[in-house]
């Protein structure tokens, strides 16, 4: 048999067969410590399932693995990507010899899906167990920084994407494998590094509202955003405060449901919001219920409750509150399934007992409108929205207001977001980051700290886009087909303060467009329609990135509006950029140095 350099066997059969009748502990084992342990399927038939802790001391994730169909020789591979993708992948892979003799070894595969064997073993604490008669239990552990950067995942906050395969055996070797000769294999999004936090009491008065589909006969095909708009059924004529949201879901449903939103129908009182149930881009879809997007809760799959801080609770209700909401489904069926039925969806916890604050949610980012845009073509195109000090000067008390939770949102294009948080030039600890973004995993999420944000501050969000596959130029907009930058941010206490955002200057907007059409003879015009002047334009390498540029020496426009839509007093046009004057430095990495001896061999059983 070929060795490696960090290869180890077991010597016995008798060793194997110790390991198969033992249970698998990870859950057994955090109960009996307190940890949490946080689950989500990984296939849309619940026949695969990942359990996981998160260790923040030792900076270490713990997984527990369940296939529900595995036979003796069979190889199981269980691992990380940027996107989703098995090649380019990073793995830990259990194999069984020819000779009966189980292993687990760190393993990454080549754009072609290669199979290799890592030099360095990071991959910890394996151990196996048989379950539910053909099943089988893998656990590991994995560091989030294994310091291999050639060829591990580094675990971060935001989105995961996890990764699995399981192939036929018995195997000779494992390097040469080919992920194309996996039997079943699939992608799972979950956020692993869950925020550690204090449980919060509920109050004594207390009521459960179930917004859910009802009875929805899920299409056969992969993606299906489902609406369902309902009126909430409880007296709300006075203010109330939603302290806590979580998501129902049928357990035929697991696996299915990936994510789903709630949102309010901003309408006047009295106004009736169709009950419309359908697919959510439908051209049947009522005009009316296009009111019906500002957001009060969002679920992702693998996410915990959201419970608010003892503190706050988000305001519903009251003599102008309209009662309508929205519940939006998104399914993922990849197996594209017949005859599911499913009425799923998201429990509020809606309490009269009011906290000392009402929590309130203010948008940062970007301007929905066409000014901003996204030329195609594009591996990574970023554009920026600013929340610039003399918004925060003249809106926010001299307290500061506490952000508890984000979401962070763009449409298809949309790979990666983030906001920094500048103060008198100096950037402070962001305030959050998703380095995997997919618009098809949104959630609102606790932060690991609440971040104080006080007048004067500025807030910078920043979204990065791939455009690669898209002929033509990508305009901000409402459309799923157009884009968006925004940062929802939850905070208390409540202020007028409700949207922070910019878009260039249409001054400069304008002066590059005659620029494109006196210099470099595009069909652009001063006097034309943005949407008309960007798909006039022939979008070469080169005049992208001058775009970009012109987008970040540009003058802003300014959104500093209250929830009433008027905008604070000031001038706000033609507005300087922020600019960070001293950077962050990178976080700190620990890692060995060259003297100190290699990592231990992996472990097998």
């Amino acid at each position: 048999m070929p060795t490696h350099p960090y290869y180890r066997r077991c010597r016995t059969a008798a060793a194997v067969a110790a390991v198969i009748v033992t249970a698998a502990a990870l859950v057994a084992d955090a109960s009996a410590t307190g940890t949490r342990v946080y689950t989500a399927p990984l296939d849309d038939t619940g026949r695969a399932t990942v359990y996981w802790t998160v260790g923040y001391a030792a900076q270490t994730v713990k997984f527990e693995t369940h296939f529900a169909d595995a036979g003796p020789f069979d190889w199981l591979a269980v691992g990380f990507s940027d996107r989703g993708n098995h090649t380019g992948a990073d793995f830990c892979l259990v194999w069984r010899d020819w000779k009966g003799v189980t292993s687990m070894l760190d393993t990454w595969t080549d754009d072609a899906g290669r199979i290799s064997v890592d030099e360095r073993q990071d991959c910890d604490d394996f151990d196996m167990a048989r379950i539910h008669g053909r099943g089988i239990a893998l656990t590991f552990t994995r560091k989030f920084d294994t310091c291999d950067d050639e060829r591990d995942y580094l675990i971060q906050d935001g989105t995961t994407h996890l990764i699995w395969m399981v192939g036929s055996g018995p195997l000779y070797a494992v390097d040469g494998l080919l992920v194309s000769q996996a039997r079943v294999k699939g992608m799972q999004r979950v956020q692993l590094l869950k925020p550690e936090r204090l449980e919060v009491d509920l109050p004594d008065r207390i009521s459960k509202i179930n917004v859910l589909a009802d009875k929805v006969h899920v299409p056969a095909e992969e993606t299906t955003y489902w609406c369902h708009v309902m009126k909430i059924p409880m007296d709300l004529s006075s203010k109330h405060h939603i302290v806590r949201f979580e998501s129902v879901i049928e357990e035929k449903s697991k696996g299915v449901v990936h994510h789903m939103e709630v949102f309010h129908c901003e309408a006047g009182t009295n106004v009736a919001i169709p009950l419309y149930r359908g697919p959510c881009f439908s051209e049947k879809r009522p005009y009316k219920t296009q009111v019906c997007k500002k957001v009060m809760a969002a679920w992702a799959m693998g996410a915990e409750p959201f419970v608010y801080p003892k503190e706050a609770g988000l305001p519903i209700g009251g003599p102008d509150f309209n009662g309508y909401v929205m519940l939006e489904v998104h399914y993922n069926n990849p197996g594209l399934r017949k005859g599911m039925i499913d009425s799923s969806g998201v429990r509020l916890y809606i309490t009269p007992e009011v906290r000392e604050y009402d929590a309130g949610v203010i948008e940062l980012g970007l301007e929905y409108t066409d000014k901003m845009a996204i030329p195609p073509k594009q591996p990574d195109f970023t554009l920026t929205g600013y929340c610039i000090a003399e918004c925060t000067a003249v809106s926010i008390p001299p307290s500061g207001i506490e952000i508890f939770g984000s979401q962070l949102h763009t449409h298809l294009t949309g790979t990666k977001i983030y906001t920094k948080h500048v103060r008198d030039g100096q950037e402070l600890p962001e305030l959050n980051r998703d380095n995997h973004y997919s618009t098809h995993f949104q959630e609102i999420r606790l932060l690991h700290r609440s971040v104080r944000v006080l007048p004067g501050d500025a807030l910078m969000t920043t979204c990065h886009y791939n455009t690669e596959n898209r002929p033509n130029i990508t305009l901000g907009g409402f459309s799923i087909t157009d884009e968006m930058c925004v940062n929802y941010v939850y905070y208390y206490p409540k202020i007028e303060l409700e949207v922070c955002k910019s878009s260039i200057s249409e001054q400069n907007l304008k002066s590059y467009f005659k620029f494109l059409n006196e210099w470099e003879r595009q069909r652009t015009s001063p006097d034309s329609a943005v949407s008309a002047n960007y798909n006039g334009a022939e979008w070469t390498p080169m005049r992208s990135q001058v775009l970009h540029r012109v987008y970040e020496s540009s003058t802003l426009s300014m959104q500093c509006n209250r929830s009433t839509g008027d905008r604070f007093p000031g001038d706000w046009e033609n507005r300087p950029s922020t600019k960070v004057l001293y950077a962050l430095p990178p976080p700190a990495r620990h890692c060995r140095t060259l003297s100190q001896p290699p990592p231990p061999p992996p472990s097998s059983v």
